[in-house]
Parts: structure tokens; C-alpha cells; sequence
């Protein structure tokens, strides 16, 4: 019999707990042997859950069982979730985690010490939820010179941006409605700044191209700035306003990343993705565009990306170590250094290199240009006021 510990309890770790209490039977199978759920470090009252019996609040117990292999850190944040994390790996001990944060910030140092002590960190709901996302970009598509990642990688923003198009909501009525559902927090800054986004391009950058982005180092645009006036221009283009985390390599060997509001064309996939939903496009040079979709968050869905992982995890087998190299910030292209495509709507006339006009009303004056640098956009720009700035995606 395998032995695994839960550290937290809430949204993730109870739906974890569930999956190894309900789905005993399953995982069993897919490890070959059994799987007990022998603790749960948690301090609320679980009193009326199942795995009640298995909570503990001392963390040096599982630390030192012998019989625990695999610690699933539900914790989030970088506190106490660091500091067990990193106790269970100089234990031994494999460890499955959904924390973006974590391994954003502190990735490159804890991948290199579980190789040391010959444990797994496997981390496949840290990205997309319940998503499988990560294990394809590293295995399947192991034979491509990953040359594109790009998606939709936050579902409250994906909410109040759909509200919007759909709806003709105000930012501030679609967050309150987000907030209403349970969809954004309180404090929404870490989903409407980009935060959550930027975390999540760091891993998805740092296993694409094999060097550690810090996440500090990535440009980060909220969708604060984006107006109902922005949204309803995008759809008389064909398009779509979406929150896109993107990461592109170039012919020289380095490498831009960014999460800013984009233009989308209805063309593409990535327009009709709604609501909660998340969705992440892999471009390889062998393989061509592939696209993952479905439920980026949720008690359930992220669990079954945490539990996937504790079984591998378990079974030792077909599974390899993770690992990408350090900064190499000479590698790093800021996003305004490289030509795009621009959606500027402002007062006054417009007339930008190669634009096309979208549309004027109310002294206002919306087009796209032709593809240019921030700088370029800029200095087209003088003497104009530009209300809003936004990449086309292409």
C-alpha cells in the first residue's frame, strides 16, 4: 500500500480528498496497488468530512512517516506552502502541487533539489486547472522546437470580458457580477492586473523555452483599462477583446513573453472561449497549432490535475524529471521592441502608418495600424491623445 498526505483543505485540497476517498477504487488500479489518504494538515473543523479521522495540524508528523511518498501541497502562497514543500523534498518525498505562485517564484530551485533527492515536483494544476496542459508540452510534444504558447489562462477575466461582448456590460457591472457568483474575490486585483495570468505564462515561458523567467520580468497589463466603447469597436472588426498570456520565440534564439488585453479575430479559436473557460494554444515546428481547452479552475477539475500527477507521481514510471534552466535575461525581448499589429482608439484623427479606420463618433476615432513597435506607435501618435492601445493577435 502507497501512503499519500494533503496540506490544506479548502477549495483544492478537499476536492483532492474527495478524489482519493471516492475514486479508491480507480487509483488503485491506475498505481497497481492501493492508495491510502493517511493525513490531512488542515486546522479548520473537518469534523463532518470523511477523511476527518486523518487531520492533523503538526506537519513534522508527516515529514517524518516513512510510509507518506507523496506530499499534494494545497496550500497556495509562498509561506508555510515554501517551507513544507521544500522539508518534504530533503525528506524524499514526491511532491504534486496547484500553486502557480510557488512554482513561478521558486520553481528552478525546488525542481533542482527534488532531482537531488530523487523525488518528483510535478505541478500540472498550476496552469489551466483540470487542463492536462503542462505533461503534453513537456512529453508529447517533446520531438518540437516549441515555437508559440498563447491562450486564455484566467477565467474571471475570460467572465467579465464575455459579460462585456455579450452583454454590454461595464467592467465594473461584469466584476461585480463575477464577484456575486463566486468567480472573483473580494480583492480581484491578482485576476483583473494580470497577476494570476503572468505566474502562469512564467511556467508555461520556463518549460517552452527552457529558461527561468521570473515573473517580475514579464510586461503584465490588466483588463482595468478596457471599455465597453473598446469591445463593441472590436466586434465591428470581427474580433474579440481577451486577456492573452503569450510567449513566442524568435529566429535568433530569444524569446518575448507578456499578458496584456489583445484583439482577437473571430477566426481564431480563441474568440468564441467564454465565460470561466481557459484555453491554451502550442504552436511546435512538427506538430504545427494544438489547442487545449476546458475548465481552468474549480474544486474538482484542478483536483483531478493534482491527483493525475500523485499517481504518476506514485508509479514512478514513464514519468521523467522536470526541470528548465536558469535566467538568461540576454534571451528576454521586451513585447515593445517587437512590431505588432495595434488597435489605438483616441480623439481627433488617426491617420497612423497603414491604419484602417474603425469608426468616429463623438470626436473619437478608432483604427488599427500596420505592424510597429511601441516606440514606432508612439511617435506616430504625437501630438494625438490615444485613449486606448491594444495588440492584435495573429
Amino acid at each position: 500500500m502507497k501512503s499519500v498526505a494533503i496540506l490544506g483543505c479548502g477549495v483544492v485540497g478537499s476536492g483532492v480528498a474527495r478524489l482519493f476517498t471516492d475514486s479508491a477504487a480507480r487509483i488503485a488500479k491506475a498505481v497497481g496497488e492501493p492508495v491510502e489518504l493517511k493525513y490531512v494538515l488542515e486546522r479548520r473543523d473537518c469534523s463532518g468530512e470523511p477523511w476527518a479521522g486523518r487531520v492533523t495540524e503538526d506537519f513534522d508528523l508527516i515529514e517524518s512517516d516513512p510510509a507518506v511518498s507523496v506530499v499534494c501541497e494545497c496550500m497556495g502562497g509562498v509561506g508555510a506552502a515554501y517551507q513544507f514543500v521544500r522539508r518534504s523534498l530533503l525528506a524524499g518525498k514526491s511532491v504534486v502541487t496547484s500553486n502557480k505562485q510557488l512554482i513561478a517564484e521558486h520553481g528552478l530551485e525546488l525542481l533542482e533539489l527534488a532531482r537531488a533527492r530523487d523525488a518528483f515536483l510535478l505541478f500540472e494544476a498550476s496552469v489551466g486547472g483540470g487542463i492536462p496542459l503542462l505533461r503534453p508540452l513537456t512529453d508529447e510534444l517533446a520531438a518540437n522546437r516549441i515555437d508559440e504558447v498563447f491562450g486564455i489562462v484566467n477565467g474571471t477575466t475570460n467572465y467579465i470580458l464575455t459579460q462585456m461582448i455579450a452583454h454590454g456590460k461595464s467592467f465594473a457591472e461584469a466584476l461585480r457580477e463575477a464577484q456575486a457568483l463566486g468567480y472573483a474575490e473580494a480583492d480581484p486585483s491578482a485576476d483583473v492586473d494580470g497577476v494570476d495570468a503572468q505566474r502562469k505564462l512564467c511556467i508555461l515561458t520556463d518549460l517552452a523555452f527552457g529558461s527561468n523567467v521570473p515573473p517580475e520580468t514579464v510586461p503584465t497589463e490588466g483588463i482595468g483599462g478596457v471599455t465597453a466603447a473598446d469591445v463593441a469597436l472590436a466586434a465591428s472588426l470581427g474580433c474579440a477583446v481577451k486577456l492573452i498570456a503569450h510567449a513566442k520565440s524568435l529566429p535568433d534564439g530569444r524569446f518575448t513573453a507578456f499578458v496584456a488585453p489583445r484583439l482577437v479575430p473571430e477566426t481564431a479559436m480563441l474568440s468564441q472561449v467564454s465565460g470561466v473557460m481557459n484555453a491554451v494554444a502550442v504552436r511546435g515546428d512538427a506538430v504545427g497549432e494544438c489547442l487545449f481547452y476546458g475548465p481552468g479552475a474549480g474544486s474538482l477539475p484542478t483536483a483531478s490535475a493534482v491527483v493525475g500527477d500523485a499517481v504518476d507521481a506514485l508509479r514512478r514510471v514513464g514519468r521523467k524529471y522536470i526541470d528548465w534552466g536558469p535566467e538568461q535575461p540576454e534571451r528576454f525581448v521586451h513585447p515593445d521592441a517587437l512590431p505588432w499589429r495595434w488597435y489605438v482608439r483616441g480623439r481627433g484623427a488617426l491617420a497612423l502608418p497603414g491604419a484602417e479606420t474603425v469608426a468616429a463618433a463623438g470626436g473619437e476615432t478608432a483604427c488599427l495600424t500596420g505592424p510597429m513597435t511601441r516606440a514606432e506607435l508612439d511617435a506616430a501618435l504625437h501630438g494625438r491623445e490615444a485613449l486606448a492601445c491594444l495588440r492584435v493577435l495573429e
